[in-house]
């Protein structure tokens, strides 16, 4: 799903992000964090804002509402007079916007931004028009409100939603220049701009849209790998995904072949049977992981372009619904589920590199060392591979575990969601730097062994590329620059691995 880019004459590096309530994909979420396309409300979008703020003022002046006519959590039924109903959207801003930890940067700030104007473009959560043009102002300037780490458990992001109200009602700082001219929030508006797991979404999408790169990329080192140990093409053949055909599996077996230029029924190897688990079973599990990532972006693009305050202002039946859409349980199983599915390619990532070790598999001398007696190679990668694997397996526990009751047990569980996005986005380091491990040993061995697949095979590629950033130097020494090179070259090889789908 994905909503509509637009290039411009007048800026031929920056598109236009059509903000529907509809069709705002992950990419686009990530290009609007990252400033590299502008927001622009969509007509017909804006139109269901109207609609939705008339309706909510019309249906919380008959009536009580949840927020606009009454307090919030245990206050639900303490009523708000209606002389004081203006101060009362402030008061509510004001108490919720304690978020606490370290400043987030900006660009989980603007993702958050770039969620929380769509999602109220969708039209059920009856806030003034001109806030969703101050948002989109935001993201065109640069400017975005200063928030704080902590604040949410997974029923909604109210904490550093309510640091932006603030923000917007001119009461909480800025970073950058352009920040948006002060918004006149009141009763009407306060919780319907808080109730939004918005910040949650937007950290979900970068991670989701990091992580799925690396796992791309991941199968091109490991494609590397295999070359350098003479690995067998069998584990890929069409027919053993044919007999047991999981989407995901197939896929990477598919992708395998035309990365190395393998036959669909290839020939078998001569020599060793078959190969260790981290060749032999690549498929199985890197499949699980693509599958994994595709059930996140399915929630997530439904929740990113969905009406999900509570209440639901619906102007076709001058209506307004409470409900429990805000907590995310669909969000944090499936952000769980994705970090599972990484640590178990991240872990045979290291199986590979162990692999690369041994003389028996690449006929090399043994840590790929060079000619010097007892000479260590690339011996601590195995020992650096495997404590950046402890930092992800820790990030993996699962989130949704958590347990919380709050507001005087009235709010008697918790997602923990917020918790999940967060641990997705540190995972991606530590993911990275274990197969920037194994691209190291892959190369070296590769170089060792004078072994050059054609250079139109996408593997083919990767090793020019690689060759022209890692440093051919193989005496003993410190290899920690070698492994932030290639850290960094992850992100190209996720485009070789994307250009021979």
């Amino acid at each position: 799903m994905s909503s509509r880019i637009v290039d411009t004459p007048d800026s031929v590096h920056t598109g236009l992000v059509v903000l529907d309530g509809i069709g705002l994909g992950i990419a686009d979420v990530v290009r609007l964090a990252d400033g590299s396309a502008r927001p622009v409300p969509g007509t017909d979008a804006m139109k269901r804002v109207t609609e939705s703020w008339d309706a909510a003022r019309q249906i919380a002046a008959t009536g009580r509402v949840y927020g606009r006519s009454t307090g919030v959590g245990a206050n639900r039924n303490e009523p708000v007079p209606t002389e004081a109903a203006a101060e009362h959207g402030l008061r509510l801003l004001r108490s919720h916007a304690g978020a606490i930890g370290d400043e987030l940067p900006a660009r989980q700030v603007r993702a958050m931004l770039a969620v929380r104007a769509n999602q109220l473009l969708a039209g059920g959560a009856g806030l003034r028009p001109t806030v969703v043009t101050a948002l989109c102002e935001a993201l065109e300037s640069g400017a975005y409100p200063v928030v704080n780490e902590f604040g949410s458990v997974g029923t909604g992001d109210i904490a550093a939603l309510a640091q932006a109200g603030l923000a917007l009602a001119g009461e909480h700082p800025w970073s950058g220049e352009g920040a948006p001219k002060p918004q006149p929030l009141d009763n009407n508006d306060a919780l319907a701009f808080i109730s939004s797991n918005a910040l949650t979404l937007g950290q979900s999408a970068l991670a989701l849209h990091e992580l799925r790169g690396l796992v791309e990329a991941t199968q091109v080192v490991g494609a590397l790998s295999l070359l350098a140990v003479d690995g067998s093409h069998e584990a890929y053949a069409a027919p053993v995904h044919a007999a047991r055909p999981h989407r995901g599996s197939a896929r990477v077996a598919r992708r395998m072949r035309e990365l190395i230029g393998a036959a669909d029924r290839p020939t078998p190897p001569l020599g060793r049977i078959q190969d260790p688990y981290g060749f032999r079973c690549l498929p199985q599990i890197h499949g699980p992981a693509h599958d994994a990532a595709d059930a996140l972006e399915e929630v997530l693009a439904m929740e990113i372009n969905a009406a999900a305050e509570n209440p639901l202002i619906s102007p076709e039946d001058m209506a307004a619904y409470h409900h429990g859409g805000f907590y995310q349980a669909e969000l944090a199983l499936a952000l769980d589920h994705f970090r599972l599915s990484l640590t178990q390619v991240a872990r045979l990532s290291t199986s590979r590199l162990s692999t690369l070790n041994e003389p028996a598999f690449t006929r090399l001398r043994p840590f790929l060392a060079d000619a010097e007696p007892a000479s260590s190679g690339v011996m601590i990668m195995e020992y650096a591979a495997a404590a950046a694997l402890g930092d992800l397996r820790a990030f993996s526990a699962p989130a949704s575990l958590g347990h919380a009751v709050l507001s005087r047990g009235v709010e008697e569980q918790a997602s923990f969601a917020s918790l999940a996005a967060r641990q997705t986005l540190r995972a991606c380091r530590a993911y990275r730097l274990v197969v920037g491990c194994e691209l190291v040993a892959a190369v070296r061995a590769l170089r060792q062994r004078d072994l050059r697949p054609d250079p139109e095979l996408p593997v083919g590629r990767a090793l020019e590329l690689a060759e022209s950033v890692l440093d051919e130097e193989q005496a003993d020494r410190p290899l920690t620059e070698d492994v932030a090179k290639a850290a960094a070259l992850l992100d190209r090889f996720t485009d070789i691995w994307r250009g021979s789908e």
